[in-house]
């Protein structure tokens, strides 16, 4: 009888219940197995596990039955509350086997975010910007073609055939992913050893990727991936998906690991390869700036079907060290936690820092809105109150960079000087030292938080209406604009601070109408804010002519409010709070970023995001083909604006020389070297509570700088010895030149590069 027990026995073995292949798969990642240790517990080859798992074989006795008893196992730990099929499709579509959904554990974290700009030339970056097809949300995806699932905080991720590494949770207060989007806003896709995809998300979140070619990843991207962001206004459009691709993930898709020194000059593939090729036989799209970096992929909206997928590619280039540090080397899952947190507090990178920076301000203050419906009852886009609109405005000629179609009348070389150009920049500044700060230990470095940043808010600029043209105007400080005047009779020596006239010793401070801290010898065009703090230090004013926006507002409010709450609440996150004592912020500051240097470098994207965004409103013309006269791409974007920018600039270097002014005013002290958004200043102690006069009751001299994290107050960006100053301004001075020693006050080190060599 025994005999035909085990006959019986081994005949239901045989016939062991399995589930489906993808449900094998789910379970297996779920919890967190690998490949290999399935196939070393069940002796048997890791090739035969993935073809179990893909459904191209079904195991045999005697393995069947232990295999089926370990997925018994695992379904029991990872119940899937629900099911669905979806039809095969071959290379050119998606696959999609039957598969089964796990929620993730929700994602941790993110409040929204902020920031500011920079007085330098607008980053120039091969992004997709202003060329992007409008699309509509989608729709829910009918059935989950991926498998997500979470994975357990006490065991190890599942590696990748590239990228192994432990899984890091999003920052608190990081808003989960939901509605239409449940999958977030971006995947990072790795392929490993055997071709399997697999995505990256936040939270936490991985997702199986089925698809096996670079349209059909679009396709299943826009169907069935979830992925996705919600408009930051009722009147904008939602966030597109955003794919970044590995190494692994590019040559899984046809793609190269990296760009030829060609592709990397022109920033884009070549128009006939192959994988461009496949997107047109499938009738997708590339923008003008083609398949580089960071590219756009899009069909013409139908309906409310999304129609437009970014793509980025760190191994060519597209995070920016400058800005994303050495996020481009991390990890997958890093990575997505890096992008999730900047896309969450700021928004889904769409481009360069620059170009993300741009595009917030339009997410934030769309062009246009629905009309009220008609007597048919039809609704029609029309210009939104408060926006710049959606058609380019020209420059004033003084306004405009060189080259700009308005100065086409000029001839070829010549020269503007500051009677026919606005020329409103960051402060680089510098004197010698006294022989009294000589005498002292130390020089200290104080850096202003987003400076940039901080004088958008509140800034008057245009909006969508040409300037006007007036002569003989009288000036007044809440009309934005550009104006013609004097100011060189404007004497330091003798202003008003706080409203009291003070005497001061204006040689020791730089000149707050001049970049270069130089006092002005004539007639000069300046923005609003500039001629502004002219009339607030005591003096008169007599513009020549102007040129004015009558129609204005404070455009970058809500931009800058976004960035300034991602700033803040990511450093938080790092331990450093608003409303700390100085001693205690000094003290949180130390270090902050090795506390989590992933956050630190979302830190350093959220304040490149501010700099560059204000530089990219006055874009310069770049590639060998364009003529000075000649329009180029960037000036039919609305936001092509270099008064907005000049507005922005004036305003943050005023904000400096006010600061400057009170603290010089109330204790005779002054700085030594100003650059863009830092003072340096001699002190007998390292800290800069040697330079500030903070009292027993935690204030300082009113309007003067104030340590702090938020905007406008001030860190430590570093001391020096006054000997390593002397020695600096004495191996690069020359033909009374002096060198800028807040260039070098952060570490000290002067290279080639700095001193021009």
């Amino acid at each position: 009888m025994s005999e035909l027990f085990d006959a019986v026995d081994a005949l239901v073995a045989s016939r062991s219940p399995l589930p489906p292949p993808a449900e094998r798969r789910r379970l297996r990642q779920a919890h967190a197995l690998t490949l290999d240790e399935v196939a070393a517990a069940l002796d048997v080859r890791r090739a035969t596990v993935g073809a179990w798992e893909s459904g191209r074989t079904e195991p045999r006795p005697p393995e069947r039955e232990a295999y089926a008893r370990l997925l018994k196992q695992l379904a029991t730990l990872y119940p899937a509350p629900q099911s669905s099929t979806g039809a095969q499709q071959e290379d050119t579509g998606t696959a999609a086997p039957q598969t089964t959904t796990t929620a993730a554990p929700a994602a941790p974290a993110a409040p929204a975010a902020q920031a500011g700009p920079t007085g330098g030339a607008a980053e120039a970056t091969a992004t997709a910007e202003a060329e992007e097809p409008t699309a509509a949300p989608p729709a829910p995806a009918r059935h989950a073609a991926a498998t997500q699932r979470p994975v357990p905080r006490a065991e190890r991720a599942p590696q990748s055939s590239r990228h192994p590494t432990a899984r890091k949770a999003a920052p608190a207060n990081t808003p989960a992913p939901g509605g239409a989007y449940a999958h977030g806003p971006l995947l990072v896709l790795d392929a490993d050893t055997e071709r399997n995809v697999t995505g990256y998300g936040v939270g936490g979140l991985i997702l199986d990727v089925p698809a096996k070619s670079l349209p059909a990843l679009v396709e299943w991207t826009l169907t069935e991936a979830r992925l996705g962001s919600q408009k930051l206004h009722g009147s904008g459009k939602d966030g597109d998906p955003l794919l970044v691709l590995t190494e692994a993930a590019c040559e899984r898709y046809g793609l190269p690991a990296a760009l030829s020194e060609t592709e990397r000059l022109a920033g884009r593939l070549a128009e006939g390869h192959k994988v461009i090729k496949q997107l047109e036989r499938a009738d997708w799209q590339l923008t003008k700036r083609g398949l580089g970096p960071w590219a756009r992929i899009y069909r013409p909206a139908h309906g409310s079907r999304r129609q437009c997928v970014q793509l980025c590619i760190p191994s060519w280039r597209a995070l920016d060290d400058r800005a994303w540090g050495h996020a481009a080397q991390l990890p997958p899952p890093e990575l997505a936690r890096v992008l999730g947190v900047y896309a969450a507090r700021v928004m889904t990178p769409v481009g360069s820092t620059a170009v993300t920076g741009l595009q917030l301000m339009t997410a934030l203050n769309p062009p246009t809105r629905a009309s009220e419906p008609d007597a048919s009852g039809r609704r029609y886009r029309e210009h939104r109150p408060g926006s710049l609109g959606t058609e380019p405005v020209d420059p004033a000629p003084c306004e405009a960079t060189d080259g700009h179609p308005v100065l086409a009348h000029l001839p070829r070389f010549h020269e503007r000087g500051p009677g026919e150009r606005l020329f409103e920049e960051a402060y680089d500044w510098a004197r010698d030292l006294t022989d009294a700060e000589c005498m002292q230990q130390h020089l200290v470095g104080l850096d202003v938080n987003l400076a940039f940043g901080a004088a958008a808010n509140g800034a008057v600029v245009g909006l969508s209406s040409p300037p006007e043209h007036v002569t003989d105007p009288a000036f007044d400080p809440a009309v934005p604009g550009s104006w013609l005047v004097d100011l060189s009779h404007v004497d330091l020596s003798r202003v008003k601070v706080a409203g009291q006239w003070r005497e001061i010793d204006g040689g020791l401070l730089p000149s707050p109408f001049t970049p270069s801290g130089q006092r002005p010898t004539g007639p000069a065009w300046y923005a609003t804010p500039t001629v502004a703090y002219a009339v607030e230090l005591g003096y008169d004013v007599t513009p020549v002519e102007a040129w004015v926006r009558r129609e204005c507002g404070r455009f970058l409010d809500g931009w800058y409010k976004r960035l300034r709450d991602a700033y803040v609440a990511t450093m938080a996150d790092l331990d450093v709070a608003e409303k700390l004592s100085p001693h205690q912020f000094l003290q949180a500051m130390d270090g902050y970023k090795s506390r989590d240097p992933e956050l630190g470098i979302v830190v350093d994207a959220v304040k490149m995001t501010v700099k560059g965004g204000i530089g990219k409103l006055q874009e310069k013309a770049r590639g060998g083909g364009w003529k000075p006269g000649q329009a180029w791409p960037a000036l039919a974007r609305p936001t092509w604006r270099p008064d907005i920018r000049a507005t922005v600039i004036s305003r943050a270097r005023v904000n400096m020389h006010r600061k400057m002014l009170a603290l010089a005013a109330a204790t005779g002290r002054y700085p030594v070297a100003v650059l863009s958004d830092c003072a340096v200043y001699a002190a007998d102690g390292p800290s800069p509570l040697d330079v500030l006069p903070y009292g027993a009751d935690g204030k300082t001299v009113p309007g003067s700088f104030r340590l702090g994290v938020s905007p406008g107050m001030v860190k430590h960006e570093g001391t020096q010895s006054v000997l390593w100053g002397a020695d600096v301004l004495e191996q690069l001075g020359a033909d009374g030149h002096v060198a800028n020693l807040a260039r070098y006050i952060k570490t000290g080190e002067v290279t080639a590069k700095d001193t021009g060599e």
